[in-house]
């Protein structure tokens, strides 16, 4: 893949019908050279759970915030371009995303990791990475080291 855009997405609920997108960072690679980031959040009043507000509650204003998922969904589809998209395999990011067009490829394959509920853990461990609060970042690096390997 030549272009391409990693994505972390955190959501409220499990499915778009029950819940919002309270943070969805991403990053526009070519090749492995980072082209444009996309950091954009829900609007804090409409968090409903005080433990998400605290979730999210670092870098406030590195962040674009925007009144509902389909406001956020919205500007991730116009800045997407329709590139492939590196995702977290799990069911709620594919529920969230399913009305974009984009091609959705699992990031656990490109890391040689099966995809569990532990993979940010296994992949800090597997490149020695430091913890961060951006995941999609921590996604960049292992990528970065995978293709070293």
């Amino acid at each position: 893949m030549k272009k391409y855009i990693i994505l972390e997405l955190i959501p409220t609920a499990s499915t778009k019908e029950k819940g919002d997108i309270i943070q969805l960072s991403a990053l526009k690679l070519e090749d492995l050279n980072l082209i444009d980031r996309f950091d954009y959040r829900l609007v804090e009043e409409k968090i409903p759970l005080t433990e998400l507000k605290e979730m999210i509650s670092y870098d406030k204003d590195k962040f674009i915030y925007k009144n509902n998922t389909d406001e956020i969904l919205e500007e991730f589809k116009n800045w997407s371009e329709n590139l492939p998209l590196l995702i977290l395999n799990n069911s709620y990011t594919l529920d969230y995303l399913k009305d974009l067009n984009n091609t959705k490829k699992d990031i656990s394959d490109y890391l040689k990791i099966p995809f569990s509920d532990d993979i940010i853990d296994i992949i800090i461990d597997k490149y020695k990475l430091q913890p961060s609060n951006y995941i999609v970042d921590l996604l960049y690096e292992a990528l970065i080291y995978e293709s070293n390997n």
